[in-house]
């Protein structure tokens, strides 16, 4: 029984015969196409930039300095105090 693609896009991209040469090596040691061996690497990649976007990373001096200003918020200044009062007269003309 034949196998389906899922496939229905195509995308193309010109690189210099460099490139070509190591991308086709590295696809013919593990053993698979040119293509497949791209977008492979392109998900990989996706991946890892998507995450890298999805996650903060704090150090742990700043993890210790957020934790503590939510434990211990500084007062509010006078511009928060009008943004707070700007935002609650927004929300009540809204309504």
């Amino acid at each position: 029984m034949a196998k389906t693609s899922t496939r229905s896009a195509r995308i193309e991209a010109r690189i210099s015969p460099e490139a070509l040469s190591i991308v086709r090596r590295a696809a013919e040691i593990q053993g698979r196409s040119i293509s497949d061996f791209i977008v492979a690497a392109a998900q990989d990649a996706a991946r890892r930039t998507v995450s890298e976007t999805q996650h903060i990373r704090l150090t742990i001096a700043e993890h210790e300095r957020v934790m503590n200003l939510l434990r211990n918020p500084p007062p509010p200044t006078p511009a928060w105090k009008r943004a707070e009062k700007a935002h609650r007269k927004l929300i009540r003309e809204s309504k």
